[in-house]
């Protein structure tokens, strides 16, 4: 376990070093932001009672979904851990004394963290400060305080599985980016990143909830919100343990397969 969390404090510190990167991102952020809540107002303001969620609990959600996007974005899987894999030099971490799948994991939510942490604060200081209801207001009630962090943490977890599982199944494609165009335009649109899972008609929303990728930012951010609370929100949680069990046993089956049928040509 040392090991692992060596590795973790040396990619989470490569990760920190990008700091103009990251003001960028929290810049577009910001304008993201106010386009999506404007957006959402213009709606609000002409069906306010046809909408399953107030629109307070939309702001949180968009600012929330705003400041913490590089902990669940699709987009950000590593194209270093696809291209040392379709070129053979994953090799050098295969040498390493550590098992490959929790090498991965481990590097995986790393960058996510250290991402997240240098663009998260700036954005919901900034939204806190906006009036409302366009700005940042507080969780909705202690219940939600209290579980809101345990179900980021678990959301976090699922999205890193998840990714990880595609990085597994890339040692068995010729070429990873059909597979990876898939995973990330399915995850954005499952997962709540392009519209909100209440948003859909009930119907669709009932198996999307049940589905992975509703584990990921969906249920962290209602909850916060409020759209979730009670059985519900714990019925959610459950689930988001499922899915973490489970993508992580699919994950490492994967991975074990991998590096018995892996065969690095060259000198």
């Amino acid at each position: 376990m040392k090991k692992y969390l060596s590795f973790f404090r040396l990619r989470f510190i490569m990760g920190l070093q990008y700091r103009a990167a990251a003001w960028a991102g929290v810049a577009t952020q910001f304008v993201w932001g106010g386009l999506l809540i404007a957006m959402f107002r213009g709606f609000y303001v002409t069906e306010p009672e046809n909408f399953p969620m107030t629109f307070q609990a939309t702001v949180n959600y968009i600012w929330f979904q705003q400041a913490f996007l590089a902990l669940f974005a699709a987009w950000m899987l590593e194209s270093e851990i696809f291209e040392s894999i379709r070129d053979g030099n994953i090799v050098y971490e295969l040498c390493r004394p550590m098992r490959i799948y929790p090498l991965l994991f481990v590097r995986a939510m790393a960058m996510r963290i250290s991402r997240a942490g240098l663009r998260c604060f700036p954005v919901l200081l900034f939204a806190a400060c906006l009036p409302k209801p366009y700005g940042l207001s507080a969780p909705d009630g202690p219940a939600a305080f209290l579980l809101f962090p345990v179900s980021m943490v678990l959301g976090l977890l699922v999205t890193v599985a998840f990714g990880t599982l595609i990085y597994g199944v890339t040692f068995f494609t010729v070429s990873p980016d059909g597979l990876r165009l898939l995973v990330t335009s399915s995850m954005d649109f499952f997962n709540g990143a392009v519209i909100p899972l209440p948003f859909f008609p009930e119907r669709i929303r009932e198996v999307m909830e049940i589905l992975p990728f509703a584990a990921m930012q969906n249920v962290p951010l209602r909850i916060y919100s409020g759209d979730l609370a009670g059985a519900e929100a714990l019925r959610a949680v459950g689930l988001q343990c499922f899915w973490l069990l489970l993508l992580m046993v699919l994950g490492q089956t994967v991975m074990s397969g991998a590096e018995k049928k892996l065969t690095i040509q060259g000198g």
